[in-house]
C-alpha cells in the first residue's frame, strides 16, 4: 500500500513539473501580455509603514508596466504592453524568507514552502496573475539597509524588499522590476561580493566609447558604471535598460 502511494505522490510531482515546463515556454513565447499582482506586506509592522500602504494605488505601479512597454519596442516584440500589473489586498503575514548559505536541500524545502504560502495568500485579483510579487515594505527610519529580495522562476513567485517611503517610490520600482525579471528566467549580472556590475552582459551600454561612465544600468546589473571600481543605484527606471543577454532570457530576443 505504501509502495503504491509513493508511486503516487512521484507521478503528481512529475506531472507538476512537466506542467511548469510547458507553461513556462507558452510564457516566453510571448503570444499575449502576462499579468502581474503585487500584494504590499508591512515587514516591521509599524505606524508609519501601515499609513504609506494605505496610500498606494494600482496608479503607483504604471510607471513599471510603461517601462516594459518601452524596452520591449527596442526588441520588436509585438506586444503593445507585455506586462500588465494588478495592486492586490494588503497581506498580513510574512512570506518564509530564504535560507543564509543554505544547501540545495534547505533551498527546495524554502521554495516549496514560499509556493505553499503563495497559495494561501493570493488575495483575488481582476485578472489571474501569471506572477505574484509580494512586497515587504520597511521603515526606513529604523532599517538603514535591506535584506536581499529573491524570486523563483518556477512558480512565478517573489519576496521583494523594500522601503515604505514615498521617497524612496522610484527605486523601488527598480528592485520590483528586476526581481519581476528574475521570475521570468532572467539572471543577475553583478559580482555578488561587490555588486559591481559584470562587464559585458552587466553593462546597459557595453560598446559605449569611452565605456565610462556609463549612462544607464543594465536592469539585472543593478547599477550605473562610473568606472572599473565605482557603479551608483540608479533613481529610478528611467535610467535603466534592458540589456541583449536579459532580453534573450526572457524570450524577447532570439
Amino acid at each position: 500500500m505504501w509502495r503504491k502511494f509513493r508511486i503516487i505522490i512521484l507521478l503528481l510531482i512529475l506531472a507538476t513539473v512537466i506542467q511548469e515546463v510547458w507553461l513556462d515556454k507558452a510564457d516566453l513565447a510571448w503570444k499575449h501580455n502576462l499579468y502581474v499582482a503585487v500584494y504590499p506586506i508591512n515587514a516591521d509592522g509599524s505606524d508609519e509603514v501601515s499609513a504609506y500602504l494605505r496610500t498606494l494605488s494600482r496608479d503607483d505601479f504604471e510607471p513599471m508596466a510603461e517601462y516594459f512597454a518601452e524596452e520591449a519596442t527596442s526588441y520588436q516584440l509585438g506586444l503593445r504592453r507585455p506586462i500588465e500589473v494588478q495592486l492586490g489586498d494588503i497581506v498580513d503575514e510574512l512570506p518564509p524568507e530564504p535560507p543564509k548559505n543554505g544547501s540545495i536541500l534547505s533551498t527546495m524545502l524554502w521554495s516549496l514552502k514560499f509556493r505553499l504560502f503563495a497559495w494561501q495568500h493570493s488575495p483575488m485579483v481582476n485578472v489571474r496573475p501569471d506572477i505574484r510579487l509580494y512586497l515587504l515594505y520597511h521603515d526606513p527610519e529604523n532599517n538603514r539597509v535591506l535584506g536581499h529580495s529573491t524570486a523563483l522562476n518556477k512558480g512565478r513567485i517573489g519576496r521583494v524588499n523594500l522601503f515604505g517611503s514615498s521617497a524612496y517610490a522610484k527605486k523601488n520600482l527598480v528592485v520590483t522590476a528586476h526581481e519581476l525579471l528574475h521570475t521570468l528566467n532572467a539572471t543577475d549580472k553583478y559580482d555578488l561580493q561587490s555588486t559591481l556590475p559584470i562587464y559585458p552582459h552587466g553593462y546597459a551600454e557595453p560598446d559605449k566609447i569611452p565605456l565610462y561612465p556609463q549612462n544607464f544600468a543594465e536592469l539585472m546589473g543593478g547599477r550605473i558604471p562610473i568606472n572599473d571600481n565605482d557603479a551608483e543605484i540608479p533613481k529610478g527606471l528611467r535610467h535603466t535598460m534592458i540589456g541583449a543577454m536579459t532580453a534573450r532570457e526572457i524570450g524577447w530576443l532570439h
